[in-house]
Parts: C-alpha cells; structure tokens; sequence
C-alpha cells in the first residue's frame, strides 16, 4: 500500500513539471483556444493553400463550395492554410469570408502568411481578425523574431491529455527581397530558426530527451524541394518550370536535420506543383492549389495528412470534389498506386532450421558483376550477415551471398545496396536493385512486393581498387530503413 501511494504521488509531481514547463518553458507556443488531440491514434489535417480570395468574384464561390465538400468528405481535426489566402482588395471583407468558411463547418483553422498576403493588408490587422475567431488556434508569434504567424501548435495524446505527441510548427516564409541581388523571394531568417530551434529543444526535454514527430507548415519551398525531382520515391505533379523558392539556402533545412524533429514539410506558392518525396529521411511536399481565381490547371481541392500517434509515420494524399487521389505512406515513399500496380511474388515452401548467409568468395578483375563467374573462387562458407569484412585482399575481389529472406508481411518493400564498386541484389530471381559498375560509394534503390513468408536473396558484390564497402537494408511501410537484421536471413536449404 505504501509502495503504490509513493508511486502515485511520483506521477502526480511529473504531472506537475510538466504543467510547469508547459508554462514557463515554452512561452512563445500557440497556446489555442481549444486543445488538438489524437483520436483513436490518429490525426487529420487538411492543408489548403493559395487560395488567392477576390471578393465579389464568382471563383470565390466555387473555392468556398471545393473547401467545404474536402472539409465534409475528410472531417478533419485541423486545416492550415499555407498562404496567399486573399490576394484582392477589400481584404477585411475577404478574410471575414475565408474564416467564416471554418467557423461554419466546425473545423480549428490556422495560418501560415504567403507572398501576396501582405501586399493588400498588414499582416498585424490579417491577424487581429484570426484571432477574433473561437476557432482559430495559432498565435501572431513572437515580436522580436521576423515574420507574423510564427508559433508551434501541440497535438496532445488519444490518453493522456498531459502528453505532447505531435507539434506543428507555421513559420512565416516572408515575402520579398528589397533589393534583387539575391534573388526575388526572402528567406526564413536567422531568429525564426533559432526560435524553432529552442521551441524543438524545450519539447524534446519534456518528452525524456527523444524528439517529438513534428510537421512545418509555409508558403515558399525551401531550395532543397530540388533534391527530390525525379527520385524513384517522388510522387504527384511537377508542372512548373522549377521549384520557385528563395535562391539563397537559410539553414532551416538543416535545422530540421540537427533537431531530429520534423518528419513532413508542406507549402504552397508554385499552383501546378503537388508533388511529394524524400530528401535526407524528411517529407518535402506541396499541397494542392485551393482557390479557383489563382493560376494553374490542376483540379482544386486540398492535401491531407494524416499523423500515427507516438510515430514517426504519416499518410497524405490529394482530396477534390472529384474524389481522393493515391496515398503516399511515409517513411516508405510508397503509393496505393504502387500497390495496385505491382505483382506480388509468392512465398516458397521450405522449413530452413538456421540463421545465416552461405557465401563463395572470388579473387580477380571485374567491371560487372556478371564477371564474377570469370574470376578464382578462393573459399566459401556461412556469415551471420552479408559482410565482406572476410576479404583476403584489399582490390580485385568478388562475393556472391545466398540467403533466405523471412518476411513479415504481405506489402511492398525497398531494399538498397551501398557499395563501392558495384553490387546487384535479386530477390527469387528478379533484380531489384542494380547499383553494377566501377564506381565509389554509392545507393542504390528498387522496390519489391512480397507475399508473407520466405524469398530467395541473392547478392552479388565485386571490387576493382581505390576502397571497398558494402551495405544492404531495407524498408517498408511500417518498417523504418535498417540494414537487414540477422533474424531475417536463414540458410538455403
């Protein structure tokens, strides 16, 4: 009795701290008028963005009609709206329009300012008008860092209302350079990074140092958003001529990096862009252009991203009055269109009793991998894992590894090889990823669908000369990237 009253009171003193820091630690987060949380162990948001209002236009009404069926058909926990909201005066007339549009459909709302924002009306008097509004939850942001907007919202847990499991971070992109020696769009400024940078640290010390899964929210891409054009794992549109961010890098990518936090990037500003993909293990997306007076041919409609609480996982996809439009699962960089469209390989029978990998290793001059059976086998033998550590010589060697791959579950995989020179690697017998050739350390990257059970692996990896390296992984998508574990792989029968 006494060991569960000192326990309870324990709890009670955490609680307490937690309260505190809440309070005194994190003074410059949104605290919102009504608290987000998890429902069921997940949570929805609707990104709309460039909806570019011009009061009295019928467009306004087809805008109005396309947010609310996406609002209907989602019913979602939050929208944010990434800027360029009402670009036509009268703004004051405008924005009363848009915001009306969430206080009648029920829905939490907040903002992230674009480009054209400011060019009708202050930002000071967009925001004195949001925060008139019971269900506007972001705040004007600190006074002495630049931009307006700039806050971080908290998603609390399905369980424990104490419990940060999610934070959302609107950063204004700002606008314009004065002067266009730099290029025609400002960055996000020194002081706004270090301003996410303390409001990440503070959340991480509540949360027993571990980063909490945090999504950034605003307008212009960041320069990186050119990293990820024509990447296997980049889904959606690219109709621009470009991405259309600031020429100058401002360091909040890798801010987000150094943090460890932000798991999904979303902003607006290019209309013909939706596209989404991976640079660095971060989600750098687009939404769908929302308003029907901006520019651009795609269908209007808004992003959806959909949060896993306590992961670092989310699914988004593309919501118009036309319907829903393929899920993109991160951290796999997988799509529904990539299930239908693939055929799954079936499971062979057999009941190996071991662990381990069966390799033969080969001395000689290769430029393929196809080569190998040219050169001298000097020895085989069993690993625990594919592993050329056992090489006899420093160049001009070959391996060729033997497993059987245990899956867990019926899904799409994407398995990699980091090597220098080159390196194959079949699954029953397809190639899956092909990284062949004389070159340096480089990965390479195939996706694969995989019915339950087990699958033949095949490796094939030589090296010329000038450095030596191998490495094999995997992911899914409920599997993070990882090097293919030992409790996988079973010997050939």
């Amino acid at each position: 009795m006494k060991k569960l009253l000192i326990t309870k009171n324990i709890n009670i003193i955490r609680s307490i701290i937690v309260l505190l820091i809440l309070f005194f630690v994190l003074p410059n987060f949104a605290m919102a008028k009504q608290k987000l949380f998890f429902k069921n162990g997940k949570f929805k948001i609707c990104q709309f963005t460039d909806l570019h209002w011009k009061p009295g236009s019928p467009g306004c009404v087809v805008t109005s009609k396309t947010i609310q069926t996406v609002l209907e058909k989602e019913q979602p926990s939050l929208a944010i709206l990434t800027g360029d909201v009402v670009t036509y005066k009268p703004a004051i007339k405008g924005w009363k329009a848009v915001i009306e549009i969430f206080e009648e459909a029920g829905i939490p709302f907040t903002v992230t300012m674009g480009n054209h924002d400011a060019e009708i009306t202050t930002k000071d008097s967009i925001f004195n008008l949001l925060l008139a509004s019971h269900y506007y939850v972001g705040s004007k942001g600190p006074k002495n860092i630049y931009g307006c907007g700039n806050c971080c919202i908290p998603v609390y847990g399905s369980q424990k209302g104490h419990e940060i499991k999610a934070v959302l971070y609107c950063i204004d992109s700002n606008d314009y350079l004065q002067v266009n020696t730099y290029g025609h769009y400002d960055w996000v400024h020194f002081n706004q990074i270090e301003w996410y940078r303390r409001q990440s640290e503070n959340y991480t010390k509540i949360n027993n140092g571990i980063p909490i899964p945090s999504l950034a929210f605003f307008h212009i891409p960041l320069i990186e958003y050119n990293e990820i054009l024509g990447n296997d794992d980049t889904y959606g549109n690219m109709l621009e001529d470009g991405v259309s961010s600031s020429k100058v890098n401002s360091g909040l990518f890798a801010s987000f990096l150094d943090m460890k936090d932000v798991i999904g990037v979303f902003s607006g500003h290019d209309h013909n862009n939706d596209i989404i993909g991976i640079e660095k293990g971060i989600a750098l997306a687009y939404g769908r252009v929302s308003g029907q007076d901006a520019y651009g041919s795609l269908q209007r409609g808004g992003r959806i991203i959909e949060l896993y609480e306590g992961k670092k996982k989310f699914d988004t996809w593309i919501r118009t009055s036309l319907g829903k439009e393929d899920v993109y699962y991160y951290p796999s960089g997988l799509t529904s269109l990539d299930e239908r469209k693939m055929n799954y390989l079936s499971a062979i029978k057999c009941t190996p009793k071991a662990h381990g990998v069966f390799y033969c290793y080969y001395e000689g001059i290769c430029e393929n991998t196809a080569q190998i059976k040219e050169c001298k086998k000097i020895k085989e033998g069993i690993l625990k894992n594919i592993s050329i550590k056992g090489a006899l010589k420093e160049d001009h060697f070959a391996y060729e590894f033997r497993t059987l791959l245990k899956i867990p579950q019926r899904d799409i995989y994407q398995f990699y090889t980091f090597s220098d020179d080159g390196s194959v690697l079949y699954v029953d017998g397809k190639l899956v990823v092909n990284n062949d050739g004389g070159h340096s350390s480089r990965e390479a990257v195939g996706k694969v669908a995989l019915d339950k059970g087990f699958h033949e692996m095949r490796v094939l990896y030589f090296e010329d000369y000038m450095g030596q390296e191998l490495k094999t992984g995997f992911w899914g998508r409920n599997i993070l990237k990882t090097y293919l574990p030992d409790s996988m792989l079973y010997l050939p029968e």
